[in-house]
């Protein structure tokens, strides 16, 4: 047995998991998140702050011990939709690499979207449309007649906490799903879609019920949906702009049946890594 990890650094946390692997089969062991939203400061400002990245490094480096720990063999950290847009990018992916002395992958927003690509039903021949709304940008993975269908776009759910969602991009969105075909189910990645599906004691909706719900839910204040369904800080003071996004795929794909999954980028970069490592067919354990 061979213990690999990844680590996604995103706009709104980081993500680490660890998996343990053979040569067929690859099993997911724990996962730690710490939300340190590097979104704030690009978005606001433009640029990742020196005490920001500090703290990026300390997480890092926590992450890193556990590895040591943890006999982990070998282990990717990439990077997203906060590292992409700030003007400072490869000053700042450099200034943390040099400290954790480990290199770090910064990741196209297209790239992040066909990762999707490695759940392990992401080809299967049901009609489904994979959504991963983010921090700072949305991807969408669809697999139609043996192709894969990826676009990804710059809204986000603390980016629109923060009201720097460009109506352009909006328009792009509606005018690329429009030329897509109509799908069933929506299956969506992230914590956000899993929070709200979870508060409604439900691993699956129909979509007149998850827009009703959603319309529930934006009615409340943030220290409301804290006291009343325990939704962390960081959770629920973005929650609302990032459903809104998904309320705009279902609408206009005309999506019956929404979904969630605990699958994220750091699980597709741990397939990646896994497939780098072996050659044989294999089998994955994750929901």
């Amino acid at each position: 047995m061979m213990k690999i990890a990844s680590i996604d650094i995103g706009t709104n946390a980081v993500k680490s998991k660890i998996f343990k692997t053979t040569p067929t089969s690859i099993e997911f062991i724990e996962g730690i998140r710490s939300p340190i939203r590097l979104g704030t400061d690009v978005f606001t400002n433009g640029l990742l702050a020196k005490d920001k990245l500090d703290l990026l490094v300390k997480t890092l480096r926590k992450y890193q011990k556990n590895f040591i720990k943890n006999k982990i063999s070998m282990y990717e950290i990439v990077a997203t939709s906060a590292f992409r847009d700030t003007q400072n990018s490869e000053e700042a992916r450099r200034y943390v690499e040099n400290k954790i002395e480990h290199p770090i992958r910064i990741i196209s927003g297209l790239e992040e979207a066909k990762l999707i690509r490695f759940h392990p039903k992401a080809q299967s021949r049901s009609s489904k449309v994979y959504v991963d709304v983010g921090g700072g940008s949305t991807e969408i993975y669809i697999y139609e007649n043996n192709k894969h269908i990826i676009q990804s776009f710059q809204l986000g759910a603390v980016r629109g906490m923060l009201s720097k969602d460009d109506p352009k991009e909006w328009l792009r969105l509606k005018k690329w799903l429009k030329k897509q075909s109509k799908t069933t189910t929506l299956v969506g990645l992230g914590g956000n879609i899993r929070s709200f599906l979870s508060l409604n004691n439900t691993k699956k909706m129909k979509s007149e019920n998850f827009i009703k719900e959603i319309t529930n839910l934006n009615s409340l204040d943030v220290g409301t949906k804290i006291s009343a369904y325990k939704l962390q800080k960081d959770r629920a003071d973005v929650i609302d702009f990032a459903l809104q996004i998904y309320i705009e795929i279902i609408k206009i794909l005309k999506v019956q049946e929404i979904k969630s999954t605990k699958w994220g980028v750091s699980d597709s970069i741990a397939v990646k890594t896994f497939h780098e490592l072996y050659s044989k067919k294999i089998s994955i354990s994750r929901s």
